[in-house]
């Protein structure tokens, strides 16, 4: 898990993965972790037809079971985690191709990346409500969390949030706020 962390993972996503509960680290760094190799596979500048073949190969993989992916691939290992949500990763395939063929401007994604976390959260235990749904969608918009109370198996979406809206915020008043997030939630 760590090669794929240090690999695909920005330092702040690695700080946020650490406040969360043991048992869905995996399943944080692999959500993340595919996030950026689709956006890769996506990268502007690549033919069309060629990042629609990278991100097939991804679309057919999570859609198989995980005893039955090829042995080879890292984060698919790490992403056995998803294996009873797998539909959401799938989801963020096909956000991934509405982006790069210019269907919606980027609402398929967004929309993907809301109904992943949301599947995190049920695989956490954590009751899906509208207000949780609500959450995830502000997230994956870029809105932020201003006053939000999230459970603690989503708290790196707070440190995540809270550094992508750090600006020129003096380093060292990042870093606190970035630990009273993680420990408090807040």
């Amino acid at each position: 898990m760590h090669d794929i962390a240090d690999e695909w993972l920005t330092p702040p996503e690695r700080l946020a993965i650490a406040y969360a509960p043991r048992a869905l680290r995996p399943a944080w760094t692999g959500l993340l972790a595919l996030d950026r190799r689709l956006a890769d596979a996506a990268k502007t500048g690549r033919e069309p037809i060629m990042i629609q073949l990278r991100l097939a190969w991804w679309r057919d993989r999570l859609a198989e079971p995980a005893a039955d992916r090829p042995a080879g691939e890292p984060l698919l290992a790490i992403l056995v985690a998803w294996d009873d949500e797998r539909a959401a990763l799938g989801a963020m395939v096909d956000g991934w191709e509405a982006q790069v063929v210019g269907e919606d401007g980027g609402a398929a994604l967004d929309l993907a990346r809301a109904g992943a976390i949301v599947a995190l959260a049920r695989m956490a235990g954590v009751a899906e409500t509208p207000a949780l749904t609500a959450l995830a969608t502000d997230w994956a918009h870029g809105h932020g969390f201003r006053g939000a109370d999230l459970p603690r198996a989503l708290r790196p979406l707070l440190l995540i949030d809270h550094f992508d809206h750090a600006g020129e915020k003096p380093p060292w008043r990042v870093m606190i706020g970035a630990m009273r997030k993680g420990w408090l939630g807040r």
